[in-house]
């Protein structure tokens, strides 16, 4: 019941990047209600699913990867839905649709879904840890579509082959002002991720704390050349994309003592 729950979200997503690739090569790109409609349900499906997934296992739903990709589609989705339209960014919703159903699509597919018995009690710092982290992935993978949509601007411009979907672009200091937002959200979520991961009460992989303390890095130091002035926007974009690439690198790592502590 949980995975049809989640199939029909796919398609919700599916929907909205189907109908930006029939607009976009008919050459008539409008932005509309569509995407934003149909990522709205698509999200309503992935609650449901999560929630079911959550009252089964007894805790929250992050103790396996594939779980773990779940919850970032849906951290994703929920920025979005917060984000896009209170920034104009309607647009966000043609960048955003697609790598959720990537997320989604290779869940269902990859054979991830392992159960894993748990011996111990769900730990409250521990549960906060892992999901204020993956939502401050979900930051920064609209910091990282929107670094994309200033890099896409800023080509046509460059190159003045202006395509239709380039006047639905939000300008260029709109989508700047937008990725240090999503910077500062993403980076002051992994902060407190990273911070109740100590309270936890139970040793960290040493590797995965280096790694994350890495990535938290990588971001103070996109953040600091921004607030100084030292990184051009176009370099800010690009190192958006970068950074959230190698993000998605340390998800092995959030799980659950699920696949730490299993039974015997």
């Amino acid at each position: 019941m949980d995975r049809l729950l989640l199939i029909v979200s796919t398609l919700c997503f599916l929907a909205a990047v189907v109908r930006t690739i029939v607009a976009l090569r008919a050459g008539i790109f409008r932005t509309g209600q569509f995407n934003f409609l149909a990522i709205g349900l698509g999200f309503i499906f992935q609650t449901a699913f999560l929630s079911i997934r959550g009252h089964a296992l007894g805790r929250c739903p992050l103790t396996n990867l594939f779980e773990v990709f779940i919850f970032l589609a849906w951290s994703v989705a929920l920025v979005y839905m917060l984000v896009g339209p209170a920034y104009r960014l309607s647009l966000m919703g043609a960048f955003t649709a697609p790598l959720v159903v990537l997320l989604q699509g290779f869940a269902l597919i990859a054979p991830i879904d392992i159960r894993h018995p748990v011996k111990l009690p769900a730990n409250p710092w521990l549960e906060f840890h892992a999901s204020i982290s993956i939502i401050a992935y979900g930051a920064f993978a609209l910091a990282c579509i929107a670094g994309v949509m200033y890099l896409v601007q800023e080509r046509q411009l460059k190159t003045r082959q202006l395509h239709s979907i380039f006047y639905h672009l939000p300008p260029l200091t709109d989508l700047f002002a937008a990725i240090t937002r999503l910077l500062w959200l993403g980076f002051g979520l992994y902060t407190l991720g990273i911070v109740s991961g100590f309270f936890t009460s139970r040793p960290l992989p040493r590797v995965q704390v280096v790694a994350a303390i890495g990535i938290w890095m990588l971001y103070a130091a996109i953040l600091q050349g921004r607030h100084l002035r030292r990184l051009a926007p176009k370099r800010v974009a690009a190192l958006c994309v970068i950074g959230f690439v190698a993000a998605l690198t340390l998800l092995w790592g959030i799980t659950f003592s699920a696949q730490t502590h299993p039974l015997p």
